[in-house]
């Protein structure tokens, strides 16, 4: 009889570890996204770094009112309906009632209407406010946002771009760029902070139990920096990284999903209009006729791209006018422009004053995502302009070390890229001029110089007649073609892969993340929701399959065999 209780013992033991096993297994579930350049600032809305990737790893942590899926258009998220006011000039916004914060505190209208005041008194690089005039709670759920005009994009640029903040925890920070404390990572988003290392490039999150849209379908989400994506995606070291271009096939046949990007980000050329010659629009139209776009495509790109349009807004965009001007690669013409200006071709090389035209070229390693890319465009078109009798000083820098010299105008021209071209046109307008109350852009031309410019540019941002407004913002882009306060080199193809079996089909956003990041890191690929048509069943099917729970049958037989045992014995 002991024999028999030490058995049955014994069974009972092996079920309990066999099932606690795998219990603890599966609530590990993680998903790990590969990337080169790591620190992208803490995730944080103040302290996040001023490019796409930044956006990004603080969007799991802090939600907007409103967000994109795959389609352009705004859906709900911390707002569950809306509706713009036109004789008051103001947007409603009704949230949804079972929102929390990380800690648990209720989201409610008044943390929203203390965000648009906060981020007034301390600017946020995402967002420009100076068309709100403020905002107020009409009830525990409902905020009224009172615009001081008409104001085209705000859906996308206020609404579905700005963090909302816990006013519970931020009322009382003076110095937003210096709070680095818990409470800065305090969101209402599907993801809690867990923990940023900006010396290893890495950063971990634990999913939040009490989203309100469901928890999320993994139960971390960790950034691992690697010198190669590409081949820690292949050693299962992570489940989600961009590919080479020429690899698609092979990772194809390998079983992983292969997604390909619009082209929503150009590699740019960034000009110093503050200096001679470059002030002068017809040299920065000799600049254009000098640079042949297709040889920077099968060159840089090994033809995985297409020229960009001069008039910056992605030529795949709705938003894309038809009549952009055009400058065909033309050295011919390049030349007769520089020498309409006063230059002498001498042995090769434009002398002006008994002085060489020379120019300066600051390059970088910048690519798609913030993912560094090895650099080819500074000496292809070192080669271009020296056709032309231009020569060329090439200088290589650290991404953010030519960011700031751009900042601070220490430079003649400097290749630079940005997304957000896909998105609202808004882009062109802050690409081009420098926004009251926002901060320095190294992608921003802060070019102020055409008054027909700056009219059309008064109807893409304030033009609420939707047909009228189209009309703006193709007048805007064909100006700025003929102005080039920058020109738009390229645009890449890019590339991200991912394991199927780890249970999330990522997707770009169509227009970019928030007001346009083309980066198919969107959240809610981690959220199941009842919008999705398809997605819930497959993803519960997928878990069902995936189950860590030990099944009854399983444990029957285990007894089975104990008890065949026993009746031999």
């Amino acid at each position: 009889m002991t024999n028999v209780k030490q058995i049955l013992i014994a069974a009972s033991i092996i079920c309990l570890c066999i099932s606690t096993s795998v219990i603890s297994a599966a609530s590990e579930k993680e998903i790990r996204i590969a990337d080169k350049a790591g620190d992208w600032g803490y995730p944080s809305p103040y302290l996040s770094y001023a490019r796409g990737p930044g956006y990004v790893r603080m969007q799991f942590i802090f939600d907007t009112l409103v967000w994109k899926n795959e389609t352009n258009s705004p859906i709900p998220l911390l707002a569950e309906n809306w509706e713009y006011l036109n004789d008051e000039d103001a947007y409603v916004f009704n949230l949804v009632e079972n929102a929390k914060w990380h800690d648990g505190t209720p989201v409610t209208a008044s943390d929203v209407a203390f965000t648009i005041h906060y981020m007034k008194e301390h600017p946020y690089g995402w967002v420009v406010l100076d068309r709100v005039d403020r905002a107020e709670a009409v009830d525990k759920y409902t905020v009224k946002i009172y615009m001081s005009g008409p104001y085209a994009p705000f859906m996308e640029d206020i609404g579905g771009t700005m963090p909302i903040l816990p006013e519970h925890i931020w009322k009382d920070v003076e110095n937003p760029m210096d709070y680095v404390e818990p409470g800065a990572f305090v969101g209402s988003g599907p993801f809690k902070y867990a923990d940023f290392s900006k010396e290893h490039g890495t950063y971990k999150y634990e999913a939040f139990d009490e989203y309100y849209l469901g928890k999320p379908i993994i139960d971390q989400l960790i950034y691992v920096k690697t010198g190669d994506p590409q081949m820690a995606l292949q050693r299962g070291e992570v489940n989600f990284a961009s590919i080479k271009s020429e690899m698609v096939d092979t990772m194809t046949e390998k079983g992983f999903i292969v997604i390909a990007g619009p082209h929503y980000w150009n590699k740019k050329l960034m000009i110093n209009h503050n200096k001679q010659p470059l002030d002068n629009i017809v040299f920065r139209q000799a600049l254009a006729y000098a640079i042949n776009q297709s040889e920077f495509v099968d060159k840089s790109l090994r033809g995985y791209g297409k020229p960009a349009s001069y008039g910056l807004i992605s030529s795949e965009s709705v938003w894309a006018s038809p009549n952009v001007p055009d400058y065909p690669y033309n050295p011919g013409k390049a030349k007769e422009l520089i020498e309409s200006l006063g230059y002498e071709w001498d042995n090769g090389i434009f002398i002006n004053d008994k002085k060489p035209l020379k120019l300066q070229v600051l390059v970088s390693m910048i690519g798609v995502g913030g993912q560094p890319a090895p650099d080819r465009d500074g000496e292809i078109l070192k080669d271009q302009l020296e056709k032309v009798g231009i020569q060329v000083e090439l200088t290589s820098l650290d991404t953010k070390m030519v960011d700031k010299k751009v900042i601070n105008w220490d430079f003649d021209l400097a290749i630079s890229g940005h997304g957000g071209i896909g998105a609202d046109p808004k882009i062109l307008y802050e690409k081009t001029i420098q926004v009251p109350g926002s901060k320095p852009s190294p992608n921003t031309a802060r070019y102020n110089k055409s008054e027909e410019l700056n009219e059309w540019f008064d109807g893409l941002m304030h033009e609420m007649d939707a047909s009228k407004r189209l009309e703006a913002v193709h007048e805007a882009q064909n100006v700025y073609a003929r102005e080039l306060p920058a020109i738009s080199l390229y645009y890449p193809t890019w590339y991200y892969a991912y394991t199927p079996d780890a249970g999330v089909s990522w997707f770009y956003t169509t227009g970019g993340i928030a007001k346009g990041i083309p980066i198919p890191q969107n959240k809610l690929a981690l959220i199941v929701t009842g919008t999705e048509e398809g997605t819930t069943a497959a993803t519960q099917e997928a878990q069902q399959q995936e189950s860590p729970i030990i099944s009854f049958s399983v444990v029957m037989a285990i007894f089975i065999l104990v008890a065949f045992y026993l009746k031999r014995h």
